[in-house]
C-alpha cells in the first residue's frame, strides 16, 4: 500500500529482518512510507530506500522484538523443506479485503479495531486495551478468546473453526 492508500500486488524478491526487496509494476519514491501484507508473515511497514527496474527496496520500521520474530520466521521458511518441518499454523491466512471491524471486550465495551490477519480459526487485531490472555472477546460476530498479546494488539482463537473464507468475512464485518 502506497502513501495514497492504494493497494497493489507485489512479490518478494528477497527479505531479511531489516529490509525487503519487492517486485511490482507500481513506481514508488525513495523516502515514501510503504505498508505490505505478506502471506505467512503479516503486516510490515517501511520506507523506500532504493529503486530498481521492476520494483523497490524498503527498510523495515520494526522494533527489535519484531525483527527477532521475523528472523525466526524467515529461518523457518528457509529450512522447512530440507528438515520436513510441520506448518507453524493450523490454517493459512485468508485475504479479507476490509481491515476495520469492531471488538467486544469482556466487560461489554466495544472498540473499533484493525485486523492485521485472519484465518479460519483466529485473527490478530490492533486494540486500544488488551484483555488478559484467556479472556472471552467477540470480533465482529465471531466469539473467541485472547491467546496472545503482541506489541500492537492481541491474537484471538475463534470458538469455532470455519470452513470457508466468505463466512469468516461476513461474520467479521457485520455486528
Amino acid at each position: 500500500m502506497l502513501p495514497n492508500y492504494e493497494e497493489y500486488p507485489c512479490q518478494t524478491r528477497d527479505m531479511s529482518p531489516g529490509d525487503v526487496a519487492i517486485v511490482t509494476p507500481v513506481a514508488a519514491k525513495v523516502g515514501e512510507r510503504i505498508v505490505c501484507y505478506f502471506d505467512h508473515i503479516g503486516r510490515l511497514e517501511g520506507t523506500v530506500t532504493r529503486l530498481f527496474v521492476d520494483g523497490f527496496a524498503i527498510r523495515l520500521n520494526a522494533t527489535l522484538r519484531k525483527r527477532e520474530k521475523l528472523a525466526a520466521q524467515l529461518t523457518w521458511f528457509a529450512n522447512r523443506d530440507e528438515l520436513n518441518l510441520p506448518e507453524d499454523r493450523r490454517h493459512e491466512r485468508i485475504d479479507i479485503g476490509q481491515r476495520t471491524s469492531e471488538i467486544t471486550l469482556p466487560d461489554g465495551r466495544r472498540q473499533t479495531c484493525k485486523i492485521i490477519d485472519v484465518s479460519m480459526s483466529g485473527a490478530a487485531a490492533t486494540v486500544e486495551s488488551r484483555p488478559p490472555i484467556g479472556a472471552p472477546v467477540t470480533l465482529g460476530r465471531m466469539r473467541g478468546r485472547v491467546v496472545r498479546h503482541f506489541e500492537e494488539g492481541i491474537a484471538i482463537e475463534f470458538s469455532v473453526t470455519f470452513n470457508d473464507a466468505e463466512t469468516v468475512k461476513e461474520r467479521l464485518f457485520s455486528v
